[in-house]
């Protein structure tokens, strides 16, 4: 992928741990978009509960995830910012500011993210204020019902924004909504977790790199199941 493209795709999130659907809707974004996908973990998400394994062990897993998949990067800025000020949240609309002052005004941003975030979004810190800062790339999983889950605040705030034309992403800074309609896995970093605490089969759903690296290091109670389980 170039760097010389106007189209900047960021996908946000915990990661906890990055699976196969992860890396599924990264790469669909990669190929509908033609740009690299720059994954950009959270260190203290404040709207959910605290991850489930450390800043250290999500960075770990999702470098060996993306180690050999082109057009994948990471980006620990939050990661970083958290390790010199623990105090610090990681907001997603002071990243996107961040970002923005750093890429320039007239810089094509987009936030990549699932539908189940999207829908969440009236619960975002200055989630109107998103819309002036990112395009989004909304990541449907198969059977969800995206436009019956979406609130009456947040359909309002959609009213003109959504575009089929990838063109109409790089044309402008932020402000649309791009629908990415890909056959994506179903299952969830939640449902991975349960599994793995449950003694369930588990090590399917991750990149063999990473699950070596969960049962390595005992992460989500992995100590407690068969150490080749599929």
């Amino acid at each position: 992928m170039s760097d010389a493209v106007k189209l900047h795709v960021f996908y946000g999130g915990t990661f906890d741990p990055v699976h196969n659907g992860h890396l599924a809707i990264a790469c669909a974004a990669r190929d509908a978009l033609g740009v690299d996908i720059t994954f950009l973990p959270a260190a203290d998400p404040p709207h959910r509960p605290a991850p489930g394994a450390s800043a250290v062990d999500r960075t770990a897993m999702l470098q060996l995830a993306i180690a050999n998949v082109p057009g994948l990067r990471l980006d620990l800025r939050e990661i970083e910012q958290h390790a010199r000020d623990s105090n610090l949240r990681s907001w997603s609309v002071d990243t996107l500011r961040a970002l923005r002052v750093e890429l320039g005004s007239d810089a094509s941003i987009a936030w990549l993210l699932g539908a189940d975030s999207f829908t969440g979004l009236p619960g975002w810190k200055c989630w109107r204020d998103l819309f002036q800062l990112t395009h989004f790339v909304v990541a449907e999983r198969m059977g969800s019902a995206l436009d019956e889950a979406i609130a009456p605040e947040l359909a309002q705030m959609l009213d003109r924004r959504w575009v089929d034309d990838v063109a109409a992403l790089h044309a402008a800074p932020a402000g649309l909504v791009f629908r990415l309609r890909q056959p994506l896995q179903a299952h969830s970093a939640t449902d991975l977790r349960a599994r793995i605490q449950a003694g369930n089969p588990w090590r399917h759903l991750v990149p063999t790199t990473v699950a070596d690296y969960i049962g390595a290091r005992n992460l989500y109670g992995s100590a407690h199941t068969a150490p080749f389980g599929t």
